[in-house]
């Protein structure tokens, strides 16, 4: 079987390490199928059955990206004769005569906690991947023939947005590693705060820093707050780390509390992680997170819009009014999810 995988967008971060992690399981599982990545540049090794046509043009704008969706692209899929297309990238290529197979892992147009606006600055790219790109999104779901996402909320929201049968719909947990719970052996400090972050706007930096000039103002000044980003305000309290390796991620989750303002998730990757070594987590009052932290007892909710909410959880945190529950179930992680991944694709 042929199966092309267009990822063409894929350069940094979270879809690069998605790439490189469903490349590294075929490598490891599979030499029976051919499999031919589009890729932007060569970020992959070609085996006996893996091949990259690079095509560096098409990174370079989000109207290349567009012309080759819509009008190059069948032209230089349908000469490959595959048997399946997968589409890394939320949006299938139209005009095909073949099956495809679309990974939508975009949640701006699927959730409801925010309208960004095109007339505003800031908000402007939000608002062209909610209401632009997002109406693209929603038709080639539509168009496809099996969707694959990462959450149930993704499922049913792509269901209402795309009128589609959820029976072509499938959810497929991205791949987590299992981490033992504490293992670290840190002692927890429930005066310590965790957020590891981006600037992007729905990360929602601006909650934190709010409820920490909250607890400042109301007279407590023993705490300590660590974000992933470089530095953005002024606060005593909050210590800006910039990026910093996964394995001192995890080794905070256990020593900290892990607050989580965003808003916006396809999948909460920290949660899940947080979750695994038993940890404390503050986390925004939002669909993703209510089905990741389903039934876990050390978590506790929040008004992402209402910062005054989170500085009373982390004063309760401050005050001893908060206990460190002892996780003995085993945390539910899905490890290797990419098996489901390829065996819908070879079912199609």
């Amino acid at each position: 079987m042929r199966i092309i995988v267009n990822n063409i967008a894929a350069s940094t971060g979270g879809a690069m390490a998605i790439l490189l992690d469903f490349y590294d399981y075929i490598v490891k599982n599979d030499e029976v199928n051919e499999w031919i990545f589009l890729l932007n540049d060569n970020y992959i090794k070609e085996t006996d059955n893996i091949k990259v046509i690079t095509l560096p043009n098409i990174k370079k704008s989000k109207i290349n990206k567009l012309i080759f969706d819509f009008i190059t692209g069948k032209r230089i899929i349908s000469k490959l004769e595959p048997d399946v297309v997968f589409s890394m990238q939320n949006i299938i290529t139209f005009g095909i005569k073949k099956k495809q197979v679309v990974y939508i892992h975009q949640a701006i147009p699927f959730q409801n906690e925010k309208k960004f606006s095109l007339l505003k600055k800031t908000e402007f790219k939000m608002a062209v991947y909610q209401y632009i790109i997002g109406y693209i999104i929603k038709l080639s779901a539509n168009k496809a023939n099996k969707v694959i996402v990462q959450t149930k909320w993704m499922k049913d929201a792509v269901c209402r947005a795309s009128n589609i049968s959820g029976d072509n719909i499938f959810v497929i947990r991205p791949n987590i590693l299992e981490e033992k719970q504490d293992f670290f052996k840190k002692n927890f400090n429930f005066r310590s705060f965790f957020y590891p972050t981006s600037s992007l706007s729905y990360k929602n930096n601006s909650c934190i820093y709010e409820a920490c000039e909250y607890l400042i103002k109301k007279g407590y000044n023993d705490f300590d707050f660590e974000m992933t980003i470089n530095k953005e305000v002024n606060i005593e309290n909050i210590n800006f780390l910039g990026r910093i390796s996964r394995e001192l991620v995890l080794e905070k989750y256990n020593s900290k509390i892990l607050v989580f303002p965003s808003y916006i998730e396809s999948f909460g990757y920290p949660l899940v992680e947080a979750k695994a070594t038993g940890t404390i987590i503050f986390a925004s009052d939002c669909e993703f997170s209510r089905e990741l932290l389903e039934n876990y007892s050390n978590a506790y909710f929040f008004d992402p819009f209402n910062p005054i909410m989170l500085g009373k959880l982390m004063n309760k945190a401050i005050n001893g009014e908060i206990v460190k529950h002892t996780i003995v179930e085993k945390v539910d992680v899905e490890v290797n999810t990419w098996e489901n991944v390829v065996a819908e694709l070879l079912s199609i």
